[in-house]
């Protein structure tokens, strides 16, 4: 399996890229999600999968790990695969997907091309509660997480069991108080005792 490929990006478009690794160029499906991250770097580290059919073995590359991971949830539904997939991730950021499905937002998921009804409503149904999860666990879709600091300090407190919202908001209060917080273990305490 190949986790990641690293190296010059030898040719670009919206919908591929073309990875010298070494000497031996990896062509990789990517999202206009990816590729607007991407286009005017000369080089770099795309998280891959590799989808495999009976007529193709297509590599799927992506910027962010937040990306391949509800890439992979969305390829999980029942009547969704890859073009489909990448698709909606080239007409939305992921945080908007994720958003939609959270709120059971059937139109704006039927607005991307090839997503009717009945399969928002199935993405929906099968995802909410999954997406719930990985956003738990993903600090990028988190509109706090800006720098390390703040990522580490909110997903130290969600593993504790803090509610997100609520973590999320007791950090930014104790950011907004000013400077004496360059220490994860001092916000984390800070903000328990706000919570």
């Amino acid at each position: 399996m190949i986790a990641f490929v690293e190296g010059v990006f030898a040719y670009k478009s919206p919908a591929l890229v073309h990875v010298d690794v070494g000497g031996v160029g990896y062509e990789l499906q990517i999202s206009l999600n990816t590729y607007s991250r991407i286009e005017h770097l000369d080089r770099g580290r795309l998280l891959t999968h590799l989808h495999i059919r009976e007529d193709a073995h297509i590599l799927y590359g992506f910027f962010d790990r937040t990306e391949k991971d509800l890439f992979l949830q969305l390829v999980s539904v029942s009547g969704v695969g890859a073009a489909t997939a990448r698709m909606m991730l080239s007409s939305m950021p992921p945080e908007d997907i994720v958003r939609a499905i959270q709120q059971g937002n059937t139109r704006q998921l039927e607005s991307i091309k090839g997503i009717g009804k009945k399969s928002a409503e199935r993405i929906i149904l099968e995802l909410r509660d999954k997406i719930i999860r990985v956003r738990a666990e993903t600090p990028n879709i988190s509109p706090l997480a800006s720098n390390t600091l703040e990522q580490d300090a909110l997903n130290a407190l969600v593993t504790l069991g803090i509610a997100r919202p609520a973590a999320e908001n007791a950090i930014r209060k104790i950011l907004n108080e000013g400077p004496g917080t360059d220490k994860i273990e001092d916000i984390i305490k800070k903000a328990l005792k706000i919570l």
